[in-house]
């Protein structure tokens, strides 16, 4: 049976903070082993998976009971110096790293109104207009798509088609079966859209649409529920995606992820095809296509 993921009972309430924290250590720990730290194996008689949390507060040089509190969901008064070693032993990543510390020391952030839109600005629209053979578009919290231009209508459909709360790559992702075509890697896809999901939910454990988001999603999705309960995070940064679109056919086109310096809640995401590639080639299609290629072949894929 799948484990299940700490979903607010209350409308409106945010994710529990100490439940994350809890997990998030347990499982990092459960995927350490004791030959990986240099620690003996016990084989059969060991009754956890992974290492206990006494050897990893030894290796961590706290006490066992300090550790235990910690991964109690009880991060108060936790020194970043003690969550830098802790990082250490379970060899977080820096994204994970990060997380942590979110979770565990949150910052005191200004209430805003819960349903306050997030704007982009009107400089940032024109950029996106633009880049006129380039895919690019902005997205903010959540993974909400804020803005976009017409190479990216042409790639992924046109989003001006679906209600703003659609305009979600998470929903797009788990719910709309036309993305599980779109991208010829969905599974890597999906993981990663969960691991940006849990990134954002320990910077903003108390936003009320980022809980009902996931738990709709948990609700929707066995395989959202499934990649939520490994409490795994990742930052965007860059890559490639594959995809098979239904008029230019397959593409191999590499992303960049840009977080933006007024405002780091939103980030611009480009793609890019090799030069002279067949890849190349489809991107120019699309272009001179613009919208007709929406209506053609991606219009299908905006429909919730």
């Amino acid at each position: 049976m799948d484990e299940q993921p700490a979903i607010p009972q209350e409308p409106g309430a945010g994710l529990d903070r100490r439940a994350e924290l809890s997990e998030f250590l347990r499982t990092r720990r459960a995927r350490l082993k004791p030959e990986d730290v240099g620690l003996p194996d016990f084989g059969r008689h060991r009754r956890v998976p992974g290492l206990r949390r006494e050897e990893l507060a030894q290796l961590a040089g706290v006490s066992v009971a300090y550790y235990t509190r910690l991964e109690q969901g009880n991060g108060r008064n936790v020194s970043a110096e003690v969550l830098d070693s802790i990082a250490r032993a379970l060899r977080l990543s820096d994204a994970e790293h990060a997380h942590l510390t979110h979770l565990a020391k949150p910052k005191q952030h200004k209430k805003k109104p819960a349903e306050r839109t997030q704007q982009v600005r009107p400089a940032l629209r024109h950029l996106l207009d633009s880049m006129a053979d380039v895919p690019a578009y902005i997205t903010g919290r959540r993974s909400d798509i804020l803005a976009w231009n017409r190479m990216a209508a042409a790639l992924f459909g046109d989003w001006g088609q679906l209600p703003a709360q659609e305009r979600n790559w998470a929903r797009l992702v788990f719910l709309n079966p036309d993305y599980r075509e779109l991208f010829l890697e969905w599974d890597q896809k999906a993981y990663d859209m969960v691991s940006y999901l849990r990134m954002d939910a320990g910077c903003h454990p108390d936003d009320p649409r980022l809980s009902a988001l996931v738990g709709e999603l948990s609700v929707k999705s066995e395989e959202f529920r499934r990649l939520w309960a490994t409490h795994d995070v990742k930052e965007k940064t860059y890559g490639v995606k594959r995809l098979r679109h239904p008029l230019v056919g397959e593409l191999a086109l590499s992303f960049e992820s840009f977080r933006l310096a007024d405002d780091t809640e939103q980030g611009l995401i480009t793609y890019h095809a090799e030069p002279g590639s067949p890849s190349a080639e489809a991107l120019r299609l699309l272009a001179s296509w613009g919208t007709d290629a929406t209506r053609a072949g991606t219009g299908a894929a905006t429909q919730p």
